[in-house]
């Protein structure tokens, strides 16, 4: 009968390993059938109580055969004849099954009363780890004992993070994930054909501990050959090779060949690419490397509308060319229309060069009115940039001007500086983070003029640094800090560029943008210190929305002409925050405690 079969096969699947101890058979009691209970006599309705520990209870309740089949109904209703088979098999797959959490010496009965089956369950001692043995073998212990730096740290470190520990309960679902993760390091760190010459879990009845040896069998350790490149239709192979960031000879770890794919998926050329080799021993000395790569289109056009608290409505259009004129280089265009901005900027990048770095030209002109004034400004830039998954780097030389209109007349500056930007990312998430670190820093020194002041040198640093915290099950904090400074003669007129103002959505809410900073005359100007500061808390609203969260949160800063006389203003509210595929939608009201009044925020993206 298949369903007595399916029991006598579960009752074996775990009794399999032949160095797990025997044990004297438990007792069952299966008394003689009794008279059935339901109307038809071919049919065992029946309840089914299983007395053993929490968690042995949970475990038999989800898999022992009399719990599965208890609620059959119709053509698969279990006859008395085959309750009474399942019930005198019982006490075999439960011991079978608790073998698997670590009871090796359980004691199981089961019998059946009329309508009811009891098991009885007393696991005895849970078995635990004594002691684990790695024991390599194969080119990898030979480099071990040949006296090979990298690969004795590389055993050291698949001992470190063995994940069943001396101390921990046996399970035979953390067994097998032991065994597999470390087997998945040891090919991830280039030994891609790595397979078990053996392992064994030996089990000591007396004590109750359990003996762990594991014997990887390594293989060859692969290294990389020819790069086969795959796809390209405009660019060249040149470029492919730079972004790969290793030579001929290294070793085809995973994590080279995925960093190597992140790259060329981030270089902004590519729609797609895969990196991937074939573990052939054969091969292990030089192995060919396939690169898959789909074009992304020479020529992509964006026309976008949008709105937001700081400038108000706009309308967008961007332009990017990946090869201009058959070059390596990509063109960028963006021009911006809108209520309080108007702006062009652009830029001409070349492709990878070696070092990942890149040269760049770039330009900008801008029209913004703000806290009653205009100010139009341009710049010019030349330098080179660097992008790795953690790090983008910037440095460049910049000419500069900006004219300011306000009730103290028109001011003009104009600088010419050299800069570093520089913006380090340690988070879950570049999109939507959680958890981490991100730090945007910039340092820059140059020489200014103006039609309003002294000529002279001046030095400008800036930074901000914004941290994410899981807090609980569902909280999670946000932190931020912005400082900024101007070091020139207090006689020396700046662009202005180069100083700084506080308020709008990514500054101190509840005030409008740009609106904090020293007054003269009534007229708010711009400051060459500034400080900012702010703390939120948000979680999920409900469980059926996760997307859809509500924060609280408190800011405060300014600007100021120095740290002397710089006074925080404050503001504080709620928001929601949609946590969209493009990153979080936020919507703000916010309480502006100087100015008493209240403020809405919105703004997608996430400003560093």
């Amino acid at each position: 009968m298949r369903r007595a079969a399916a029991g006598v096969l579960a009752a074996l699947v775990c009794a399999g390993c032949s160095l797990l101890p025997q044990r004297p058979a438990a007792e069952a009691s299966v008394p003689a059938p009794s008279a059935p209970v339901d109307a038809n006599p071919d049919v065992a309705a029946y309840s089914l109580v299983i007395e053993a520990p929490d968690d042995a209870r949970a475990l038999l309740e989800r898999w022992l055969d009399l719990a599965r089949f208890r609620d059959s109904s119709g053509a698969d209703a279990l006859t008395s004849a085959e309750l009474d088979r399942l019930v005198a098999l019982a006490p075999a797959q439960a011991r079978s099954l608790l073998e698997t959490e670590g009871w090796f010496t359980p004691t199981v009965r089961a019998r059946r009363d009329g309508a009811t089956v009891r098991v009885t369950v007393d696991p005895g001692p849970r078995a635990r780890i004594d002691r684990v043995t790695i024991e390599p073998q194969g080119e990898l212990q030979d480099a071990v004992n040949a006296g090979d730096a990298d690969a004795r740290a590389l055993v050291e470190r698949l001992r470190a993070d063995w994940k069943l520990a001396p101390g921990e309960p046996f399970r035979q679902a953390a067994w097998t994930d032991a065994k597999n993760a470390l087997l998945a390091a040891l090919r991830a760190a280039g030994y891609a054909a790595a397979q078990w010459s053996g392992t064994a879990a030996r089990v000591d009845t007396a004590t109750h501990g359990v003996r762990l040896f594991v014997v990887p069998e390594s293989g060859p350790l692969f290294r990389v050959g020819e790069l086969q490149i795959e796809g390209l239709q405009h660019h060249d192979e040149t470029v492919v090779r730079r972004l790969a960031g290793f030579e001929r000879g290294a070793v085809a770890s995973e994590q080279r060949l995925l960093d190597f794919q992140e790259r060329l998926q981030g270089a902004g050329l590519f729609d797609g690419a895969v990196v991937e080799f074939d573990p052939d021993p054969a091969q292990a000395a030089a192995t060919p490397v396939r690169v898959r790569l789909r074009e992304a289109l020479l020529q992509q056009a964006t026309v976008g509308v949008g709105v937001s608290a700081n400038t108000g409505p706009r309308v967008l259009l961007e332009h990017l060319h990946r090869r201009p004129f058959d070059l390596n280089l990509v063109a960028k265009n963006k021009f911006e229309l809108g209520r309080d901005r108007s702006a062009w900027e652009g830029s001409l990048t070349t492709h990878p060069l070696p070092g990942l770095y890149r040269n760049l030209a770039s330009g900008s002109i801008e029209r913004l009115e703000s806290a009653d004034e205009v100010r139009t400004s341009w710049s010019a830039r030349l330098g080179r940039t660097q992008d790795t998954p953690r790090i983008e780097r910037l440095y460049f030389g910049e000419l500069q001007s900006a004219a300011l209109k306000s009730a103290l007349g028109e001011r003009i500056g104009r600088a010419a500086s050299l800069n570093y930007h520089g913006v380090w990312r340690a988070v879950d998430s570049v999109i939507l983070p959680t958890e981490g670190l991100t730090l945007a820093a910039q340092g820059g020194a140059g020489f200014a003029r103006s039609n309003f002041a002294d000529n002279g040198p001046f030095g400008r640093v800036y930074g901000r640094l914004t941290g994410y915290l899981p807090l609980g099950r569902a909280w999670y904090g946000q932190a931020r800090i912005e400082a900024g400074q101007v070091f020139a003669r207090e006689s020396v007129g700046l662009p202005d560029t180069l100083l700084f103002r506080a308020g709008g959505d990514d500054s101190v809410r509840g005030y409008a943008y740009r609106t904090l900073g020293p007054e003269i005359a009534g007229v708010v100007t711009s400051g060459r210190v500034l400080f900012t500061g702010s703390v939120e808390l948000a979680r999920p609203i409900s469980e059926r929305m996760p997307s859809l969260w509500g924060a609280l949160f408190v800011d405060a800063g300014n600007a100021a002409p120095g740290w002397s006389s710089i006074a925080l203003a404050r503001g504080y509210g709620a928001g929601l925050r949609w946590r969209s595929p493009v990153g979080p939608l936020r919507v703000d009201l916010a309480y502006g405690e100087q100015i008493r009044k209240w403020r809405l925020h919105f703004s997608v993206g996430i400003a560093l």
